[in-house]
């Protein structure tokens, strides 16, 4: 059986407490949660693996639009072009070009994955070192698509 207790007034062993215990429980129930996301710094291997989780939802949203575009081709010319001016538009090529590294930093990260399923690359620096050589592959792979 639950049993549930409406106080209207604190219970009777905190009102016998001395004043230094009262204060010391107050300081405890009011302190933050850890970590203190305000003093703790992420790691670069978090910030990394909370990006890969953000870009694989772009990447779902992404392929959405993918979608859409083989629905505006089926549909007719006036649709299709409709996508067009949308993609030629500045906005839309950043978005494109954000998808495009969405992917490759997507791809490189499941590289990093397959690496540790190897049971390799688990010390600091070289956890570090591979995020560094992540971040700059996916970029280059990036520029590459861009520039080819």
């Amino acid at each position: 059986m639950i049993v549930s207790l409406k106080l209207n007034k604190p219970p009777q062993i905190y009102q016998s407490c001395s004043k230094t215990l009262r204060v010391k429980i107050m300081s405890a129930s009011n302190r933050p949660l850890s970590p203190h996301l305000q003093i703790y710094k992420l790691p670069l291997t978090g910030l990394i693996s909370i990006a890969h989780r953000i870009t694989g939802a772009a990447l779902a949203t992404g392929l959405l639009f993918f979608a859409y575009s083989f629905f505006a081709i089926a549909a007719g010319a006036e649709t299709y072009l409709d996508l067009q001016n949308l993609l030629n538009h500045s906005l839309g090529q950043i978005g494109l070009w954000l998808f495009i590294y969405a992917l490759f930093f997507h791809l490189c990260h499941g590289i990093r994955h397959l690496i540790w399923d190897a049971g390799l690359s688990f010390d600091k620096k070289q956890m570090n070192k591979n995020a560094v050589i992540e971040l700059t592959a996916s970029l280059t792979l990036t520029l590459c698509a861009f520039f080819l």
